[in-house]
């Protein structure tokens, strides 16, 4: 029986592979080791019972008590904080699925590739931020990592029995968020709600403004230089409204393969559960013929400014990704705060990269996490004292 864990299991990412596992046996198929949440603690506790979860750990020290009581009479050990997200992540398991938001998933997936296991990586941030050493980790333990976002899944499923080095270009779509149809002008007094409400995909509200900021896209080009080892100027990104086609792996014969699916997530994350063998799924069909047609456009970068930000981001290397991200946290901590406006978000990230870009060792490749996290708090602090000002 293959032991799981779930890191992040009350977003929408571990929602839905829970809803998978569910779906493929749950408490009988798999031995559910840890599941890790935020506040939702009701929700946690309610998952951890159904998949009889050995341990549940909130992120949150005060919502301890809260946690306990939801989870009293049933057995299972109940945990908070940062050290106890650790102590989980050391407890062996087969597959760890990755998918707390942000820099925080950073140490836990660290820490679970020392056990050799197989690491789902929805957390894109581990390898914006670290991904050499993630990757350099995860071979030094002869463990796996599998992408879960949907588009370098694709790219991953579109690679399979080719040759990384018969490829000349990597296509990743957009959908292009909330305003992909505002004009630049109306995007200045965008408001937070208006930024939280996707066309297509069901998120999280951090995520969702992230992609109407296309900073989310800006992470994932990154992510797709990190971990399939290309160089920057073989990343291209296309606006897709119809999130239908995830990403095209082109080839220097001019061959494009493209991966299409229903927008839907349970398809990437089952292909990381289910990987190397394929299971059915619980998707949307395609009726390409009721669909008619897929647009496509070259995304604007003056409405965009984020996507220019990464091939910066890409061409400075070392600690500029962790740099980026930290900042780009904070300014969208400062925008659902409602005390900076939705384009200030990315002149804010913009003068934090410039500033910490003036400093000796930034372009130098990081040592060690704890010199990535010492970046990433840097890059918060001087992006809120940028803000005050």
């Amino acid at each position: 029986m293959r032991r799981i864990s779930v890191f992040g299991s009350t977003g929408s990412i571990g929602v839905n592979t829970l809803d998978l596992l569910t779906r493929q046996g749950g408490a009988g198929a798999y031995q559910v080791v840890a599941l890790t949440g935020g506040r939702n603690v009701d929700l946690l506790a309610s998952q951890a019972r159904a998949l009889r979860a050995e341990i549940a750990v909130t992120a949150y020290e005060d919502c301890l008590p809260a946690l306990r009581d939801a989870l009293h009479g049933s057995g299972i050990e109940a945990a908070a904080g940062q050290a106890a997200l650790i102590e989980a992540a050391d407890r062996p398991a087969d597959w760890i699925m990755s998918a707390i938001v942000g820099a925080a998933g950073l140490a836990p997936g660290f820490r679970a590739l020392r056990h050799g296991t197989t690491l789902a990586l929805a957390n894109k941030e581990s390898l914006v931020t670290a991904g050499p050493l993630l990757l350099a980790e995860a071979k030094r333990h002869n463990a796996r990592i599998l992408p879960v976002d949907s588009e370098h899944s694709a790219i991953f499923q579109g690679l399979v029995g080719e040759d990384i080095s018969e490829v000349e270009r990597i296509i990743i779509t957009a959908s292009g968020g909330a305003f992909r149809d505002w004009p630049l002008e109306k995007l200045r007094h965008a408001t937070v709600a208006e930024a939280s409400t996707h066309p297509n995909w069901a998120m999280g509200q951090r995520i969702t403004i992230d992609s109407a900021s296309m900073f989310n896209k800006a992470l994932e080009v990154i992510e797709t230089k990190e971990y399939f080892g290309v160089s920057p100027e073989m990343v291209e990104v296309l606006v897709h409204p119809e999130s239908i086609v995830h990403a095209l792996v082109g080839f220097k014969d001019g061959a494009l393969m493209a991966h299409l699916g229903a927008p839907d997530m349970r398809h990437a994350i089952g292909y990381a559960l289910n990987w190397p063998a394929r299971r059915e799924l619980p998707v949307a069909r395609l009726d390409l013929a009721q669909i008619g047609r897929l647009n496509f456009q070259t995304p604007d970068l003056e409405r965009f400014p984020a996507l220019g930000l990464a091939q910066e981001v890409m061409r400075i290397g070392g600690l500029a990704g962790a740099v980026f991200n930290a900042a780009k946290e904070a300014a969208l901590d400062l925008f659902i705060g409602q005390e900076i406006g939705f384009l200030d978000m990315t002149a804010l990230v913009e003068k934090v990269l410039a500033q910490m870009s003036a400093r000796q060792g930034l372009a130098n490749p990081p040592t060690c996490l704890d010199t990535v996290l010492e970046a990433d708090l840097e890059a918060r602090r001087l992006a809120f004292e940028i803000a005050q000002n």
